[in-house]
């Protein structure tokens, strides 16, 4: 059964977390006694309804003041297909918890109240989904019930999005007039949308095509681990363990061991308790190869003919998480695929205004939560691709050496 991961965004009182309980609800993917739970929390707030954001907002400070904080990650199941939910906040000043529960996204929900139509805060989601390349987007047009069902209210909201989509990276979209609060379009078709013909949200997400957006063309397949268990059983057994990134691996094919450029041919490829003849992303798999090739943490097995050019210098829009801001020559920790290294901030061509996309090239620094285009110099060479063709080889993160934490997220661009 395949995976559906999926970030929802929305503005404050969009009914964002409604409508994840909404699904939790419909899809029976909750217990009876978290439903107690909720009913009785509901009664004592006074309620007159079941309040079903209760079921995603974990935080105390999110249930009492009715938002969204951090990014909580939600499983469910359907007959046709699991999904993980990324409930990320929709404040500016969470913009790095949106971007980490959207990176490894298939798919980007952005909720819109019907009777505020499109904010300052919805376009500036649409924009953070198309940045960081999330291939499927859905506009949930939500409390329809509050404007009458307007078939009106719909297409004015549908026009104004698709006009500003066109700016923007996003290949495929989807709006649906819905009301997370009485469910209508969200599972189930509703009786109140006569003059909608799409599908439901439900239905969308079960049949969203995702399986040819992950590249298959390129392989790429960063070494995460050595096997060596040096048993009597396993004596000579030596295998390079790690998530394939890209493309197909097949037993037989020639590969090049970078950054060494050593070549040699898979002999076989394993899975925990058995041996397959091709592994595709994202699976995690031990590769063995036929010849006594030097391997170790953080190397790329590619094809000969097809393999990422090694670069020292990155071209990169970069995502700031911490109140220090980001300046030119500042050092850094760094790590993309597997492997680690150091770098140094060269420049800041720019800080994109993620609101109006205006790139201000007078900006000196990069704050909390602000996104600019960085040059950076590694110490090692980085096996990476643009951020555009493969969000894992083209992905990093900073770190800052002192304190261990993460700083920064960055997206390769092409021509690094």
């Amino acid at each position: 059964m395949d995976l559906l991961r999926f970030a929802t965004a929305g503005s404050v009182d969009d009914g964002k977390s409604t409508l994840i309980g909404r699904l939790l609800f419909d899809s029976k993917s909750i217990f009876a006694d978290q439903l107690e739970a909720v009913e009785k929390t509901s009664t004592d707030k006074g309620h007159g309804y079941v309040d079903l954001s209760l079921l995603t907002d974990g935080l105390r400070s999110e249930r009492e003041q009715g938002i969204t904080i951090d990014v909580a990650y939600r499983y469910f199941a359907t007959p046709n297909r699991k999904f993980i939910i990324a409930d990320t906040p929709g404040h500016v000043q969470y913009t790095r918890n949106m971007v980490t529960g959207a990176s490894t996204a298939d798919l980007g929900l952005v909720l819109v109240d019907a009777r505020q139509g499109l904010t300052e805060q919805s376009r500036r989601h649409a924009v953070l989904l198309s940045l960081l390349r999330v291939p499927h987007l859905v506009l949930c047009i939500n409390k329809m019930d509050l404007v009458d069902w307007s078939e009106e209210t719909y297409e004015k909201i549908h026009a104004e999005f698709t006009q500003f989509a066109t700016k923007l990276n996003i290949p495929d979209l989807e709006v649906i007039p819905i009301s997370a609060l009485k469910g209508d379009n969200v599972v189930d078709r509703s009786e109140n949308t006569p003059w909608y013909h799409g599908p439901t949200l439900m239905h969308h997400l079960e049949h969203v095509h995702v399986a040819s957006d992950r590249d298959l063309v390129d392989t790429r397949f960063p070494v995460q681990y050595v096997v060596r268990p040096k048993s009597d059983e396993h004596h000579d057994y030596r295998g390079y363990a790690g998530q394939i990134a890209g493309g197909v691996l097949k037993k037989g094919d020639e590969v090049i061991v970078l950054p060494s450029g050593m070549t040699s041919k898979i002999e076989a490829i394993d899975l925990f308790d058995r041996e397959v003849d091709e592994a595709f992303p994202p699976m995690s798999v031990t590769v063995r190869l036929e010849d006594d090739v030097d391997v170790s943490r953080g190397d790329m097995i590619a094809r000969v003919k097809n393999a990422p050019k090694p670069s020292q210098d990155i071209d990169a829009m970069v995502c700031w998480m911490t109140n220090e801001p980001l300046r030119p020559r500042q050092k850094l920790a760094i790590k993309h695929t597997t492997r680690t290294g150091r770098a140094m901030v060269k420049d800041i061509q720019y800080r994109l205004d993620v609101n109006s996309l205006h790139r201000d090239q007078d900006a000196g620094e990069l704050g909390l939560n602000e996104i600019g285009r960085v040059q950076l110099r590694t110490t090692v060479p980085l096996l990476c691709d643009p951020y555009a063709k493969n969000r894992s080889t083209g992905s990093f993160i900073l770190i800052d050496e002192a304190t261990g934490v993460t700083v920064g997220a960055g997206m390769i661009n092409s021509g690094s």
